[in-house]
């Protein structure tokens, strides 16, 4: 069985071999067939020698037969030629029709069925009126009805042969575009998923890692004068540190593998713990006001995780940016089925200090334009762009296109920044609201 697959697949590899192979075949059929004598006294029997126009009729038409697949029209016009020809001038008829049979089916099994019924009538058409006007037999022997019925065999053959291939190829085609398309969805949910923590991860290291810096430097300014204020201000960094290696375990444990140690169970962060939030940066030295209406219906998970991680990165960047004497505000309100979270900021004074930061004493006061960053006689700088490097912004954009909301961010009219999100409490996805939301 293994030879014979083997060799199967060999001829399948070569087509031209396994064509010569079956014009052989077919050869040897059509020769062993002309020494029987159909009608002897006792039946059918070997009796009879082929006549030498027949012998090479059979030759050019079993030849033709090894270049079936590159000219199957030549190859069936040949075979009918040579078909017609031993009908019309053999004293004795060999079976020549064998290989117009193979030329009609493959004919059929290589192009369309309106071609193939195109070529096949009239093939069998012309082969019965001359076998009939032919023969010596009369006009409805078998011998001469035949013809018609191996021509449509032949051709109803190789029209079945070529539907089952083109279902099979189409199988294929649906299971392979399939295939591609369950890939493209596993590359896409990956990328989304790579995304989200991206966007977790900065907007933790970004909060966590502002605050630090802040009140590193306020322990720096007071550590000789005022120890006790700069244990409290490196408590303040202890704190943060931990808050940030507590979150970023939570994030990072999203990662894990089955055979990993367990995750955190510590829910996602989310306006249930807004108020710790606002704790941490006015320990660091923002004043932060909070307007929320208390509703008892519950958040999206998503939506609750967003309107966090929005005001998170909006007063990080109120700390690092808005200067110092920044004071900002937070506002948190359901209208309708959207959640409206607006956080707004002063811009700061060039001349005030942190609110966490004792008034220095005289002999440690600078000049305002040094506090500034610029020379006590030069104007004052630019404020800076409260892009944290591009991508502050655009987390908070990427959140709320990815819930179908809207957020404008922008300066406000007289000094300060204004950020402002609308996220919908729908849990219908954005492309099934048909919108395209963007972030201005």
């Amino acid at each position: 069985m293994t030879s014979l697959a083997r060799i199967r697949d060999w001829l399948t590899a070569h087509p031209l071999a396994f064509d010569a192979t079956l014009a052989a075949a077919v050869l040897a059929c059509m020769v062993t067939a002309s020494f029987v004598e159909p009608y002897g006294v006792h039946g059918p029997h070997f009796g009879r020698a082929p006549e030498a126009i027949s012998v090479i009729l059979m030759l050019v038409s079993a030849g033709a037969l090894v270049f079936r697949r590159r000219a199957p029209f030549l190859v069936l016009l040949v075979t009918v030629a040579a078909t017609l020809a031993e009908l019309t001038t053999g004293e004795q008829r060999a079976p020549v029709m064998m290989a117009v049979v193979i030329a009609l089916f493959t004919v059929a099994s290589m192009t369309d069925r309106p071609t193939t019924w195109r070529f096949a009538l009239p093939v069998m058409v012309v082969l019965t009126a001359v076998a009939m006007l032919t023969s010596k037999l009369p006009w409805y022997a078998q011998e001469n009805l035949g013809t018609v019925a191996w021509s449509g065999m032949a051709a109803a053959a190789g029209d079945a042969l070529r539907s089952r291939r083109a279902f099979v190829d189409a199988i294929r085609e649906r299971a392979e575009r399939a295939e591609r398309t369950r890939e493209q969805e596993a590359l896409r949910r990956v990328a989304e998923e790579r995304l989200r923590i991206a966007r977790d991860l900065h907007d933790v290291v970004a909060h966590h890692i502002a605050l630090v810096n802040v009140q590193a430097g306020v322990a720096s300014h007071v550590m000789d004068k005022r120890p006790d204020q700069a244990k409290e201000a490196l408590a303040h960094v202890r704190e943060a540190s931990r808050s940030a290696l507590n979150e970023l375990r939570a994030t990072v444990g999203l990662l894990r593998q089955s055979g990993d140690p367990e995750a955190p169970t510590e829910p996602a962060p989310g306006l249930a713990r807004l108020d710790d939030l606002l704790a941490t940066f006015r320990a660091a030295g923002l004043p932060v006001e909070l307007v929320k209406a208390d509703r008892s219906e519950p958040l999206p998970a998503a939506v609750d995780l967003a309107a966090y991680r929005i005001i998170q990165e909006a007063l990080t960047n109120v700390q690092k940016h808005a200067g110092e004497g920044a004071e900002a505000e937070v506002s948190v309100l359901r209208v309708g089925r959207n959640l409206e979270i607006t956080v707004l900021d002063n811009g700061g004074s060039p001349d005030s200090t942190p609110a966490s930061a004792p008034e220095p004493a005289a002999e440690d006061r600078q000049p305002a334009g040094v506090r500034q960053g610029r020379t006590p006689h030069g104007p004052p700088p630019e404020p800076p762009a409260r892009s944290d490097g591009g991508h502050g912004l655009i987390g908070m954009r990427e959140r709320v296109s990815a819930l179908g909301g809207t957020c404008t961010t922008g300066p406000r009219y007289g000094g300060g920044f204004r950020v402002h999100a609308i996220l919908p409490l729908s849990t219908e996805s954005p492309a099934a609201q048909g919108r395209s939301r963007t972030c201005l």
